[in-house]
């Protein structure tokens, strides 16, 4: 099913989407059925068997009424009326869809709230993390000043990532395929050594996969907690790309569309204009689509991608989006207008946080590969960091580990059953024989072990 993805490109049948979209879904699937049973073309019918899956996973991200949403931000938020609750609707805050006719909310609305609305989180009851939340815009605003003064940097880092099967869904002494990422061969990753796993995996991708894992097949025990500690280095060197010394002549690789989500759509080609007009400068381009997303797309969080049938879109359409959207976005943009731009995502790494993040690459010559953090770089803005903002176009911090260097790539070996993100890998993957576990139904951890600054001899 992985190979059908191309597919979500096609439009679904009228009947089918009036009853989605009034979140009537068992009927949706009953219709589906009815279709997949007929006679129809291949492409329509490879659409539907995806929209079963997609509405299979979209009932469970938005678990909360109405009545409970307001209740949870009136617990939480002081002086909280249900009137700002129909404003953030109507301004699109808050994502939100209709289940049998009634409106539901995403599980993460509160929690995206706090972090984008500034003027809601200082009414929380119970402020948390505020000094932590310091430390961390502290250490990117420090490595930024220390980049520029000593034009490169590199750093050690040893993590340990994990996966367990939930309790309720373990079967024990039945096979499980297990999946978790490990750095790949990126152009800032060196010296990657797999310390170990346990138990013992079955086999490892090449350094220069796509996404690349360590795979495990194991007759599940109880508590069993398959895990894999390894270390890497990232070497960042610090960069100004100058439009003036821009190379005349510019690669056309990864400049194609790739369905369902790289799309160069009539909107799509409206909103580049409108963006780069008539400048041909391809860095100048670039900064403007940088500057169009990290001023105007607000940072949001998603339901999962596999839900979303075009990021790109999504991301242009809604003007929101977290930071795999923006990148998708960027990418889009950028190959419609000639860049080659790709995908990079793993994990941000620091002694704060451990946690998945996206970002984008896009190729100037004489450069070679340039990085662009479309989140981070709208943060910093939206903090009135503008060193930091214009940091991250062209550059990178060191706190990542990068193990997927393309957007919509097969495992290895291959999965037998539609991945819970069929598009990147930044935790885990698990099957049985007979179908894939959900998200839900596994933990996952990272744990930093070690990180510490490599010294350069100046």
């Amino acid at each position: 099913m992985f190979n059908d993805l191309q597919f979500l490109k096609i439009d679904l049948p009228e009947d089918i989407l009036k009853l989605k979209c009034n979140g009537d879904f068992d009927k949706a699937i009953k219709l589906i059925d009815i279709k997949l049973k007929k006679d129809i073309p291949v492409a329509l019918k490879k659409r539907l068997e995806l929209e079963k899956e997609i509405i299979s996973v979209i009932k469970g991200e938005y678990p909360y009424s109405f009545e409970q949403a307001l209740e949870l931000l009136q617990k939480n938020i002081k002086d909280f009326k249900e009137k700002e609750l129909i404003e953030l609707q109507e301004e699109n805050a808050v994502d939100w869809i209709f289940i049998n006719g009634k409106e539901y909310f995403i599980e993460s609305f509160y929690d995206n709230l706090i972090i984008t609305k500034q003027e809601i989180a200082c009414r929380q009851i119970e402020i948390v993390n505020s000094e932590s939340d310091k430390k961390k815009q502290q250490l990117l605003d420090d490595n930024v000043k220390r980049m520029k003064e000593n034009q490169n940097i590199a750093y050690h880092f040893c993590v340990r990532a994990s996966l367990k099967i939930k309790e309720e869904s373990a079967r024990l002494d039945k096979t499980v395929k297990v999946y978790l990422p490990v750095p790949n061969n990126a152009q800032q990753v060196k010296n990657v050594k797999l310390i170990k796993t346990e138990p013992k995996s079955k086999f490892i991708a090449p350094f220069n996969f796509p996404i690349r894992t360590v795979y495990f097949e194991e007759e599940l025990k109880p508590n069993q907690e398959f895990m894999v500690e390894y270390s890497y280095e990232t070497h960042m060197k610090y960069i100004e790309p100058d439009p003036v010394e821009v190379s005349e002549i510019q690669p056309s690789f990864n400049t194609d569309e790739l369905a369902p989500h790289i799309m160069f759509s009539p909107y799509i080609k409206e909103l580049y204009k409108e963006i780069v007009g008539i400048e041909k400068n391809p860095l100048i381009k670039a900064r403007k689509i940088y500057d169009f997303i990290t001023t105007k797309i607000k940072y949001s969080y998603v339901r999962k991608y596999f839900t979303i049938l075009n990021i790109s879109e999504y991301a242009a359409l809604n003007m929101k989006g977290d930071c795999g959207v923006q990148a998708i976005l960027f990418i889009t943009l950028c190959r419609y207008g000639g860049i080659p731009a790709k995908w990079q995502s793993g994990l941000y790494v620091t002694p704060y946080n451990v946690g998945g993040h996206d970002w984008a690459q896009f190729y100037i010559e004489p450069y070679g590969w340039l990085f662009a953090d479309l989140s981070f770089g709208g943060s910093a803005y939206r903090k009135g960091k503008m060193d930091r903002w214009n940091f991250y176009f062209g550059n990178l911090d060191p706190f990542r580990m990068p193990a997927n260097s393309e957007f919509q790539n097969e495992l290895e070996p291959p999965k037998k059953h539609l991945r819970y993100d069929p598009y990147d890998n930044q935790y885990g993957e698990c099957e049985y024989e007979d179908r894939g576990l959900r998200r839900e139904e596994y933990i996952t951890n990272n744990i930093l072990v070690d990180m510490k600054e490599i010294r350069f001899e100046k």
